[in-house]
């Protein structure tokens, strides 16, 4: 190998799967320090890493998510679909942004891993309103506005920092360093209720209920429009679109992940209505992306939905700038003492002063 120019001085690997180890040799060349082995090269540079992958003709087939799991058995599958998703994975030269991809078999693909930033994660003192709270997991009416937990654009003053401080740190692990004790999650402008663990097995037994679907979880919605029908169900699975990464949307086939919504029209406003959505899934912004799909979004939405001009106006005089969305009801087995356990939450008080506004529309027959 030709010794490198001074400006792109790295560390290199040659990295192989564990079987294979016993076929290692090193040496280095100036800065660089290569290791010899057979199916990946990993370059450390900056504050990337940088691993170029050559598929096994047995791959074909596969999803692509799948073959680099098992070509490159550091990276977990799921680790490997958010790299995938953020444009980090390229092949022939193109960004490939679906995990779900059918790979050929013997292509090259090259994988780009930034180095995780630090988790810093303090205690702050930020008010709570805890709703039920026991040894094992509490429930909290999470005011709209505030971030569940830290991401970028939002390091601190989350729901995770308020719950350090008052858990005093005793919260389940099994979310990681970045998500102590988060079960579940509502977007930063839905208000409303959610679980948190305080303990492992009580983070093991929610989530089961959370896959199994037996979790009671039902919103209120300020939408746009009249729905003529009284209730309904949207059966449509969603996936993050491949147009805007920051959308969810309804899309065909195995790509996307189901979901389903069962919604209830409460009352009619003006130009607009009060409906009950319960979900059968939780998906992000599933309530947003359904409701809008029949032609009613939710009122405040920035993503889904367009304010017509009533609408625009009165959301400007009230100051309300956000998606009229509200976890009011809450319920599930406790997963260590068994007891069913549910819980409501008022519409707050933002929702309540825009539902007045509207003004209700009263049904003739």
């Amino acid at each position: 190998m030709a010794k490198p120019r001074a400006k792109q001085a790295c560390e290199v690997e040659r990295v192989h799967k564990p079987q294979m180890r016993q076929s290692l040799t090193s040496r280095k060349v100036g800065t660089i320090e290569r290791l010899r082995y057979e199916t990946h090269i990993l370059f450390r540079m900056g504050g990337v890493q940088r691993i170029d992958v050559r598929l096994e003709p047995a791959h074909a087939g596969w999803r692509l998510d799948r073959a680099l799991a098992d070509a490159v058995p550091t990276l977990s599958r799921e680790r490997l679909k958010t790299l995938i998703r953020s444009g980090a994975v390229e092949s022939q030269g193109s960004a490939v942004r679906d995990p779900a991809l059918k790979v050929r078999g013997g292509e090259a693909v090259r994988v780009a891993v930034p180095e995780p930033a630090p988790a810093h994660n303090e205690p702050q003192d930020i008010p709570l309103t805890i709703v039920f709270e026991d040894e094992y997991l509490l429930v909290v009416d999470k005011p709209a506005g505030l971030v569940v937990h830290p991401a970028a654009g939002n390091l601190d003053g989350t729901l995770v920092n308020a719950l350090l401080h008052h858990c005093a740190g005793r919260l389940s692990g099994i979310g990681g360093v970045a998500r102590p004790g988060i079960v579940h999650r509502i977007d930063k402008d839905t208000s409303g209720l959610l679980v948190v663990a305080k303990t492992d097995v009580a983070h093991e037994g929610l989530a089961k209920q959370f896959a199994a679907h037996s979790i009671d979880r039902r919103y209120f919605a300020i939408v746009s429009g009249s729905p003529k029908a009284t209730e309904g169900t949207v059966d449509a699975p969603l996936a993050r679109s491949a147009a805007n990464r920051k959308k969810i949307a309804i899309v065909e086939g195995n790509r996307g992940k189901s979901a389903v919504t069962h919604w209830k029209r409460l009352e009619l406003l003006n130009e607009s209505a009060l409906v009950e959505c319960r979900l059968e899934t939780g998906r992000t912004h599933q309530v947003r992306v359904h409701m809008a799909s029949i032609g009613h979004p939710l009122l405040g939405d920035p993503v889904y939905g367009r304010a017509g001009k009533s609408h625009g106006k009165l959301l400007k005089e009230l100051g309300f700038h956000r998606q009229a969305l509200h976890a009011a009801e809450l319920g599930f087995t406790h997963p260590v003492t068994i007891c069913r356990l549910s819980f409501s939450s008022p519409m707050p008080p933002d929702m309540q002063e825009l539902k007045r506004a509207l003004g209700v529309v009263r049904l003739t027959s």
